[in-house]
């Protein structure tokens, strides 16, 4: 079990690396101008989400396979599970704010991606205090 923990630390923690720069690209998105900066950073996301998203997958799939090894129960447990449901939304809608970007309807400033950009962080906070303390 002792591998499969390693490799979900690992996992975790390139998903949500994915999940820190993306947004980020698409904070640099809302502020180009020029052309080909554009298909150049549409290019980065398209790459990062395509790359990120089955890392998330396997995060996800070597935490259920934790839990049912380890048989983890408590509170802390069920609010981690929810942050991690509302992190598989923010990961998808990164998605959709993507193809919004590549058809050309973006609709959202830089400063909204850059607050946007701290929701995984937030996350990220709450679950690594959830798994270590159990304060609950």
């Amino acid at each position: 079990m002792l591998w499969i923990k390693s490799f979900h630390i690992i996992l975790v923690t390139s998903w949500f690396a994915g999940l820190f720069y993306l947004p980020r690209i698409f904070v640099n998105l809302a502020m180009a101008k020029e052309r080909a900066e554009i298909d150049r950073l549409l290019l980065m996301a398209h790459k990062l989400y395509r790359f990120v998203t089955p890392i998330a997958y396997l995060a996800l799939g070597t935490g259920i396979w934790l839990w049912l090894g380890y048989g983890f129960a408590g509170i802390w447990l069920n609010i981690k599970l929810g942050l991690i449901v509302l992190l598989i939304a923010y990961h998808h809608y990164c998605g959709y704010l993507l193809a919004q970007f590549k058809q050309g309807h973006n609709v959202h400033s830089h400063v909204w991606y850059r607050f946007f950009n701290e929701i995984p962080v937030l996350i990220l906070l709450a679950v690594v205090i959830l798994v270590t303390v159990k304060p609950i």
